[in-house]
């Protein structure tokens, strides 16, 4: 047998490919147009609780793109709400890809960043599609690695004439405000409290973690015509949230319909987020084959859980350019 090797591309690897914003966004929206042309296989994701009394699971994403990629891949993500205390990010993985037609594994790549990257990329194509085009407005909740992401790439596409940001933590919701003035050169209003950090504002995300369901974003201060983005490990909205939406949208129905988390979670269990209720995957969205937004007045939900196609899309493109530029390692599996 002729030897196998596989590439590994660390953090530094990733930090030294540095991903443009659009390198960044244009694999994520090519990856759902494919998935909405049905080019993909996706598994809902599984989750391992490791150990009792510590606040924290594993989420296991699966999932194979097919042409021009051609890549089968298995994300495992921790989610670890204490890591701060010990000055870790809350979430680290790794992501795993393999050749769908004969499984040789093809590359081991730190997927912290690209969770991060990802779930902003997401967030910001959800948007491109699905806020109004004049949205000048943005609130965002939560201050973790995947936030910087939703802001950074929702700037790029909208350029926001103000952005408002909360979280728990003073110290985290500062800092966080800090780095996103200083990296898009604009003022950022840091908020203290839920309401006047969404109240009116064209593009709501809602990023928290909160340790169990509670019902922090009212739905009353939800301007008509929003784009609402929650996807919180942990439900923060009322059960009355969907009752305003002129369309839901979801990044894949099989993950979100089933499972112990989720923003949304109790809005299935009670039958507001259904089958029939659905408007659409975004994916199908972007393909074109359902509709995106259809005008101005439309209030729309967009609940995405993370699709393992996300993290194969954007490990795709970074191999390609990791490969142009000589970075990485080439180690011998077999």
């Amino acid at each position: 047998m002729n030897p196998i090797h596989i590439t590994y591309l660390n953090g530094p690897d990733i930090e030294a490919l540095a991903l443009t914003d659009d390198e960044i966004l244009q694999a994520i929206e090519s990856s759902l147009a494919s998935q909405g042309r049905g080019e993909c296989v996706i598994e809902p994701r599984m989750h391992l609780a490791p150990k009792a009394g510590v606040d924290g699971h594993f989420n296991v994403l699966r999932g194979a793109i097919g042409a021009p990629i051609n890549l089968a891949g298995v994300k495992v993500v921790g989610d670890f709400v204490d890591n701060y205390k010990q000055d870790l990010p809350s979430e680290l993985g790794v992501l795993n890809l393999f050749d769908p037609r004969t499984g040789v594994p093809v590359a081991i790549i730190d997927a912290s960043a690209i969770t991060d990257m990802r779930t902003g990329a997401v967030t910001a194509i959800g948007a491109k599609y699905l806020a109004r085009k004049n949205s000048k407005v943005l609130g965002h909740i939560g201050a973790r690695g995947t936030a910087y992401w939703n802001v950074r790439l929702l700037d790029k596409l909208f350029d926001f004439d103000e952005i408002r940001v909360h979280s728990a933590r003073p110290e985290s919701r500062n800092a966080f405000g800090e780095r996103l003035s200083q990296d898009l050169g604009k003022p950022v209003r840091v908020c203290d409290n839920w309401q006047d950090t969404v109240a009116g504002a064209d593009i709501v995300v809602e990023a928290s973690r909160l340790r169990e369901p509670t019902p922090l974003l009212k739905t009353e201060w939800i301007k008509p015509g929003a784009l609402v983005v929650p996807y919180g490990t942990m439900s923060a909205v009322e059960l009355s949230l969907t009752d305003i939406m002129s369309k839901l949208v979801v990044d894949d129905w099989g993950q979100c319909k089933g499972g112990q988390f989720g923003s949304l979670r109790a809005h299935v269990d009670a039958g507001k987020l259904s089958a029939q209720t659905l408007h659409a995957e975004m994916g199908q969205v972007v393909a074109g084959l359902k509709a995106g937004r259809e005008n101005e007045a439309e209030t729309i939900l967009f609940w995405h859980r993370g699709l393992s196609l996300s993290d194969i899309a954007l490990g795709y493109a970074l191999l390609q350019k990791a490969q142009g530029l000589g970075i990485g390692q080439r180690l011998r599996f077999s």
